[in-house]
């Protein structure tokens, strides 16, 4: 674990008590002890945790009534309930009053500590929402992959290299670029991009370095070219990789030579511009195709930065939804909507083939069409929500004991009705009361 956690757990039973504390420890968490709801309250009065582990049956209050006074008063607390006496009931009620996690005594210690993390990480997933993380020249993230862009930006600024920004359609490259040049020295001076597949073929030296009157038909005066426009700043070749073999050719002779020549005009001019491209291709694969020139891609590959797919930058996808979510609110003068656990673990797994842009453009849409204060994972597009649940850390059990875990989670979401929930479990009802039947007696649910 990277961060410290801080877990209550209520028991009338020192024993089980100090095996809890003794299985988290080890994991980072910071356990204190309770044996009743009183003493919890009081603990959780002087220092909020972050997870509560309740026992069910207790003397006194039990672990239904602390569920329902921790949620009431400590709302962002994550519940666990643990009991000696499983039943589908107390599962389904500790669910419904609050508890995110049900674990059946006896555990084991890798039972246990997989349901703790589970909440802890929902623990982590709140701050990192909530988490006021800054984002400089447009740019956000805290996931490693970015923290290493970053790091590349900042080398990037402090020199005047050429630099070639690869990545996926969407990623961010045009702000990598910015962010680039508004950390240099160049800073006060234009930032031009250039979509190098969009300049025609018939236009590519008047556009690069501009004209002289008269230079040709229609040169009704003189114009400044994209060099020009760009002296003492940053031009951004963006999309080079669909650059034509002229405008390829061209670029290679103005980074040669560092100086250029308005069409109609043989005085050079010296090209003072930092040059930035950008690609969604792969240049070396082209080279070797004979479709981009190797002496281009040497001149512009002085430095690359390869921006990460939003696949890979793990929960940067929250903060980017927090962000996004955020924005889009104050532009609608509405308050900001929360997405709900469901349809956060959604976005997590999905693939964002559209990558940055593809979740900006979702979460504008759902700001838009949302009137809840909630966006749930049923407000997600249907494949998205279809996507499978990624794979977690293997808890060796029992055939049985899976069964029985999956039955009393259905039944709790569809709050104990076996009809839905023998429809979701794809078995009839004289089949699931059977089940329940050996579950409430202890035995296997098969």
């Amino acid at each position: 674990m990277s961060e410290e956690l801080r877990v209550v757990a209520i028991d009338d039973n020192p024993a089980t008590l100090e095996v809890v504390a003794r299985v988290l420890a080890p994991h980072g968490y910071v356990v204190r002890t309770a044996a009743g709801l009183a003493e919890a309250m009081a603990l959780l009065a002087r220092e909020p945790a972050d997870v509560v582990i309740t026992d069910m049956r207790m003397p006194g209050e039990d672990g239904l009534a602390v569920v329902r006074t921790v949620r009431e008063h400590f709302p962002d607390t994550e519940i666990m309930m643990l009991t000696g006496y499983p039943s589908v009931e107390g599962a389904v009620h500790a669910m419904r009053d609050g508890a995110a996690e049900y674990l059946a005594k006896p555990f084991t210690a890798q039972e246990l500590v997989a349901a703790v993390e589970r909440l802890a990480q929902r623990v982590r997933r709140r701050r990192l929402m909530a988490a006021d993380v800054p984002a400089p020249d447009g740019l956000l993230g805290a996931s490693e992959a970015m923290r290493q862009v970053f790091a590349l930006i900042h080398k990037a600024a402090a020199s005047a290299a050429t630099v070639l920004i690869s990545g996926e359609s969407g990623t961010g490259k045009e702000l990598v670029a910015r962010a680039i040049h508004y950390q240099s020295p160049r800073r006060a001076q234009a930032f031009v991009p250039v979509n190098c597949s969009a300049i025609p073929e018939s236009l590519v030296e008047s556009e690069l370095f501009g004209h002289v009157q008269g230079a040709f038909t229609g040169a009704t005066k003189s114009r400044a070219g994209f060099f020009e426009i760009a002296a003492g700043g940053t031009i951004f070749l963006d999309e080079i990789g669909d650059a034509s073999p002229s405008l390829q050719a061209k670029l290679l002779r103005v980074l040669q030579n560092k100086e250029f020549c308005l069409v109609g005009s043989s005085r050079p001019r010296v090209a003072d511009a930092r040059v930035l491209a950008a690609t969604h291709k792969d240049l070396a694969a082209l080279v070797r195709q004979g479709v981009f020139r190797e002496d281009l891609f040497y001149r512009i590959q002085v430095l690359e930065i390869r921006v990460p797919p939003l696949r890979e930058r793990g929960e940067d996808v929250l903060l980017l939804t927090h962000f996004f979510c955020q924005r889009f609110a104050q532009e609608l003068g509405r308050p900001q909507p929360r997405f709900d656990d469901a349809a956060l673990d959604a976005l997590l797994r999905y693939a964002w083939p559209g990558n940055v842009r593809e979740l900006e453009n979702l979460v504008h849409r759902l700001v838009l069409l949302v009137d809840r204060d909630t966006i749930g994972c049923g407000d997600l597009p249907a494949y998205m929500r279809a996507v499978p649940q990624r794979e977690t850390a293997f808890v060796p059990r029992s055939l049985a004991e899976v069964e029985a875990e999956h039955i009393r989670a259905v039944l709790a979401h569809v709050g104990g009705n076996k009809s839905q929930a023998a429809e979701i479990l794809g078995i009839d009802r004289k089949t699931l009361r059977e089940k329940l039947r050996r579950l409430e007696s202890g035995g296997a649910a098969a």
